[in-house]
């Protein structure tokens, strides 16, 4: 039996904890000390032997930050061992295989690896194949790898024949290492005189004289993956390129890579949006493990299959299970067909037709309502009026024309679309927030603590300062207290983002519960369609000119909702018959061709 031991130093507090870890541990001395000693060079804090270790668990159960670790694992994965960042840290096994001339996806929870196995496939770390103190040389590594498609691989990564061009996946972070407009940086990145044609399809003439310092995360998104395409290269890795991107833009992005495919060349793609993982990959690896102790890679599957077995939660290829329960997708009444039931329903929320100016943007809304039980989608291009159509709605913005009616006293729990360290008191912790806004959340055993908080892994977060998160573990927490609260209205505006597949599922899940046991109704600003085809009862599209004009429907039941929108999209999707989960057609397939025929864009 193999024993990883991993110690999560930013949660670990020994000052606080007084070494209860090290007290309990029942190993004697050895050779080597003890299982667990303190180390002077991390002030104090733990280091686990692995080979001393017993792996009883009492130094985890003691622990009073959840900062330890210790997992078993078959003795035979460590022949599959890649790599290891240090004692106590983070452990890969197996690596996706390229293909020529394909686009290789991959999927998976974060913290499982996925980013650190496109930096091994991108020659930026040198994988140690679990040695970290004893790092092998590149003629032990590809000897490890012979027989595989990986041997030849990396023998030519090793000898730099080839060329590989990385679109990283944190772009927040490229202005501060890259200056210049658009155009110039745009110019300076092209190898294969494409630039010009880049930039015209992703909507980038617009700003081709702005600094990069002033791009929006949409701009900086679609710059970035303008610049790896014109590079001419061998390997072209993509991290999250759908990030900050609406569905139109996700679209585009997706059919310029998928043009770009050819012969001789390696394609890799990490993604959580289903849909476009779907319409990009030719081949699927899924990632599972314990979100940052170990991750395994799978085999390849075939892509619809591969996703498929993800949300099955079982991997036949291995025999393994990932996941308790499968998730499932529901097919939409058809029109006409009531998708709720009229006992104990009321209206919550009615305006009339509406009209906002803000600063040269004007928003028009047709009139709706909202009733109690619904979950109501609202999609559209970036800059289009989501955010602000929700903001007039929670009573942050005054209509210049137009009424809201909000009929009776309730609550409304808001969730804004950007969330910065400001938006937490100073010095709260997470608990201490999540105990404002519902004591229950952190009672071990409620279901918002089982459903929500666990399943965020908000819990190992417990005494950390709110402010002190980093931008994803934030945008968790806010989510988390928004649907902790006792409310009547629930607005979210982009809650998927910085989430991986299963976090975006359990949120729609537990906002779908919420709304039905509450009786309450939620609003869903959202990219990601096939999170909005899980969770979504009616849809506002809102179409126009981003940043000038918007014109949001009224509610519009689910199918008449999509089917409006990709008409406007110009892509269709279909059912996948096993998991009912929404699929993109290719463009131009037969049923891309005989749907859009008949006019059914969202499904037949």
């Amino acid at each position: 039996m193999a024993r990883i031991a991993v110690v999560d130093y930013d949660v670990c507090k020994p000052r606080k904890c007084s070494h209860e870890c090290i007290r309990v541990c029942p190993v004697n001395k050895t050779g080597r000390g003890t299982a667990i000693e303190a180390s002077d060079e991390l002030g104090g804090k733990p280091v686990i032997y692995e080979d001393a270790c017993i792996g009883c668990g009492l130094c985890v159960k003691a622990c009073p930050f959840k900062a330890i670790y210790i997992v078993n694992l078959p003795e035979e994965l460590e022949e599959d061992a890649v790599h290891r960042y240090g004692p106590n840290s983070f452990k890969l096994y197996r690596l996706p295989i390229p293909k020529d001339g394909q686009v290789v996806g991959l999927i998976g929870r974060n913290g499982t690896g996925k980013t650190t196995a496109l930096r091994i496939l991108a020659g930026e770390i040198k994988p140690n194949l679990g040695r970290y103190d004893d790092p092998p040389d590149w003629d032990e590594i590809i000897r490890r790898f012979r027989g595989s498609e990986l041997q030849t691989y990396f023998q030519r990564l090793a000898s730099k024949e080839l060329r590989v061009a990385h679109k990283v996946q944190y772009i927040d972070l490229i202005p501060r290492h890259v200056k210049g407009a658009v155009g110039d940086l745009l110019r300076r990145a092209d190898e294969r005189g494409v630039h010009r044609e880049l930039a015209q399809e992703l909507g980038l003439d617009a700003v081709w004289d702005r600094d990069v310092r002033k791009l929006s995360g949409g701009e900086l998104q679609k710059l970035v993956v303008a610049a790896v395409l014109s590079k001419e290269a061998d390997v072209y890795i993509f991290d999250e390129p759908s990030s900050y991107l609406d569905v139109a833009e996700r679209i585009k992005v997706a059919r310029l890579i998928r043009r770009e495919v050819k012969g001789g060349k390696y394609y890799i793609v990490a993604e959580h949006d289903l849909a476009m993982l779907d319409y990009l990959s030719d081949t699927v690896s899924i990632i599972y493990g314990e979100p940052g102790v170990y991750g395994i890679v799978s085999r390849p599957y075939g892509v619809r299959a591969g996703i498929n077995h993800f949300l099955e939660g079982y991997l036949p290829a291995e025999n393994t299970r990932i996941r308790k329960e499968p998730i499932r997708f529901r097919i939409p009444p058809a029109p006409g067909q009531a998708e709720k039931g009229d006992a104990q329903r009321r209206k919550y929320i009615e305006w009339g037709a509406l009209r906002v100016s803000l600063d040269g943007f004007t928003l028009e809304a047709e009139s709706g309502e909202v009733w109690s039980g619904e979950v109501i989608g609202i999609v559209g291009p970036n800059g289009i009026g989501k955010t602000t159509f929700i903001r007039v709605l929670a009573g942050r913005i005054e209509p210049s024309e137009g009424w809201v009616a909000r009929l009776g006293e309730y609550e409304v729990s808001y969730k804004p679309q950007r969330i910065s360290p400001e938006v937490f008191p100073e010095g709260a912790t997470v608990e201490e927030l999540l105990r404002r806004a519902n004591p229950t959340s952190v009672v071990p055993g409620s279901w918002i603590y089982i459903e929500l908080v666990k399943k965020l892994r908000l819990d190992r977060l417990f005494d950390r300062e709110a402010r002190s998160l980093s931008g994803g573990e934030m945008q968790k927490l806010a989510i988390a207290i928004v649907l902790a609260r006792e409310a009547d209205i629930y607005l979210l505006d982009e809650p998927s983002a910085y989430l991986d597949v299963e976090e975006r599922l359990s949120v729609a899940k537990i906002i779908r519960r919420l709304t039905e046991t509450r009786q309450a109704a939620a609003f869903v600003v959202e990219h990601d369609i096939v999170i909005q085809d899980f969770i979504s009862d009616k849809l506002i599209v809102i179409l126009g000119e981003p940043g000038r004009h918007g014109r949001a429907s009224r509610p519009l039941n689910l199918r008449e909702g999509m089917n409006m929108f990709l008409k406007h999209l110009g892509i269709t999707f279909r059912r996948d018959p096993q998991t009912y989960r929404p699929r993109v057609n290719k463009e131009g397939s037969y049923l891309d061709r005989m749907q859009k025929a008949s006019g059914q864009y969202y499904y037949v």
